[in-house]
């Protein structure tokens, strides 16, 4: 299962809040942006969300990409380990579905805090 949201606290002050963030706070929201900052993966995390059940396999996910499996292995490793997908093994497949909250907390963290209680409030 995915590690880095899991396990690492996200800053709590928006690095758009009008505070500086902290050195390690930059640090741990750059590494989950950086596995974001790949084509091949942001088709990945669309492709798994668009399936029917939510989740696809490996084998599902190669030719919509036109990439090996070798290669779509390793981005799904790579979103999995920064906590935007979880994977569950069932016999010698591994299925990949998002973690629910792992791109609205990014998102949050990202959007100014006078946005955010703006898109919030209803209308």
């Amino acid at each position: 299962m995915g590690t880095a949201l899991a396990e690492m606290t996200l800053p709590q002050t928006s690095p758009l809040a009008g505070e500086p963030i902290d050195r390690a706070d930059a640090e741990r929201l750059a590494s989950v942006l950086k596995a974001l900052a790949d084509p091949a993966r942001l088709r990945l995390l669309s492709l798994i969300q668009s399936a029917p059940d939510g989740e696809a396999c490996v084998c599902d996910l190669t030719a919509p990409l036109g990439l090996s499996q070798p290669t779509v292995s390793h981005h799904l490793r790579i979103l999995t380990e920064a906590g935007l997908l979880e994977r569950e093994k069932r016999g010698v497949w591994a299925f990949y579905r998002l973690v629910p909250s792992a791109i609205g907390t990014i998102a949050d963290l990202l959007t100014p805090p006078r946005k955010r209680a703006t898109k919030k409030a209803p209308r």
